[in-house]
Parts: C-alpha cells; structure tokens; sequence
C-alpha cells in the first residue's frame, strides 16, 4: 500500500529534541541493595533503572535532560519544555522514596542520593564522601525505624506475617538481625502453600490450620490419632 507525505498539520506535532547540552548531566547514587524501575510516562526519556548497590559498590545512574511537549494552539507546532538533569535526577530520589513506610525524606530513607555533574566512583568518593556517609547514615536509621515498625504492627496482628513488608525484611537482613519472630515466621510460611486452600502453612505440621485439610504426604501425618 503507498504510504502519501505526511500532512501539514502532521509535520506539525512531529516532536523533534533540540541538541542535548552535553555539559547538561547528573548522577544519581543507590547504595540501597534493591532494583529500582522508576517510569515517568509525561518526559522523555522517562524510564530509568537503578541496579541494586551498596556502601562498598555504589550504583552510579547518569542522567541527561529529558523533555515533554506543550501543545499552545492546534495550528501551531508542539512546543518542547526541556528538563534539566537535576530535576530529573532530583524526581528519580523524590518520586521513588515519597510514600515509604517510616521514610521522611529527611535523616530516614534509603540510600539514594544525586549530585549535579557527572562522576565515576573514584571521582565520587573523592570530592563526595561526605554524602556516601550521610546516605548509609539515614538509610540505617530508616532500617531501625521498619525494625520497630514491625515489631509493632506483630504484636499489634496477632503474629500475622502478611503486616510484616518486604522492606522491613530487607532491613532486619542488612542490620544482621535474626531473632525476630516475625523473620521466622515468615521463612515458613512463604515456603509452603496448603494444597486444598492455598493459604500459606507452616510446613512442620500436616494440618492445614484454615481449612483443616490434612496433608499425607507430610511425614508428620502417620502420627495422626483419629476418632473412630
């Protein structure tokens, strides 16, 4: 099939960068040991990835300006608005902390911060170390804060594991706490799922605590004293 010249007013709302100012760059730092996707759908580009790190091997993201287009009239070609790395890289760190338990974005978050500039690890611990330190700092007490938060909200449960985040396990495991209830709790239950119901069960013993379903597969189910 011929495809025909794009029309005018096509032409029109072609959205078409200017040159990036390559001068125009920064870093954003994660010592937070997690992958982070962080999408904005409104600027290109807008997806950025953030590999997991740490205090002894930061993950280093350099961000570039990034842009959306302003339609003024309909006759008129779409205006481009560019953004400037450090807002870019300032709503990567924003946008992804904003709304985390125990976080204020203060001296308790994760280990994620940006500098204006474009370093290497090497030219970062040398002329930023100060924010490696302060990063590690509120990042340990944001883990101290999950840890509290969890022991609350288990006690507060009952012992029910699903009130216990990923997040707060994450921090019992970087602050090398094992004596937490809920930490071994959870190991069990998440590794066994009842075969009748699906809810997830303690796997040492046979009978499904909800729907009371027996497992005979168990080695503990030939211990099982029935009423005759």
């Amino acid at each position: 099939m011929a495809v025909g010249l794009p029309t005018l007013q096509e032409l029109r709302r072609r959205t078409v960068p200017q040159p990036k100012n390559p001068l125009d760059v920064s870093t954003v730092v994660s010592i937070y040991p997690k992958h982070i996707k962080e999408v904005k759908p409104t600027i290109s580009p807008g997806i950025f990835i953030l590999e997991p790190g740490s205090i002894e091997k930061p993950f280093l993201l350099h961000v570039e300006s990034s842009s959306y287009w302003l339609e003024l009239q309909e006759e008129q070609p779409l205006m481009e608005i560019v953004n400037f790395s450090t807002q870019v890289a300032e709503s990567i760190v924003r946008d992804y902390c904003q709304g985390l338990l125990a976080c204020n974005m203060a001296d308790k978050m994760p280990g994620l911060f940006w500098v204006p500039g474009k370093f290497t690890l090497v030219e970062l611990r040398k002329a930023q170390q100060h924010l490696l330190d302060a990063a590690a700092t509120k990042q340990k007490r944001w883990y101290e804060a999950l840890l509290n938060m969890a022991d609350s909200l288990w006690a507060q449960t009952n012992g029910n594991p699903l009130c216990i985040s990923d997040d707060m396990r994450e921090a019992a495991k970087q602050l090398h706490v094992e004596n937490k209830d809920w930490m071994a709790n959870f190991v069990a239950v998440a590794q066994v799922r009842c075969k009748a119901c699906g809810t997830l069960k303690d796997p040492g013993y046979p009978v499904c605590g909800s729907c009371r379903a027996i497992d005979f597969d168990h080695p503990g189910a030939k211990d099982l004293k029935f009423a005759q």
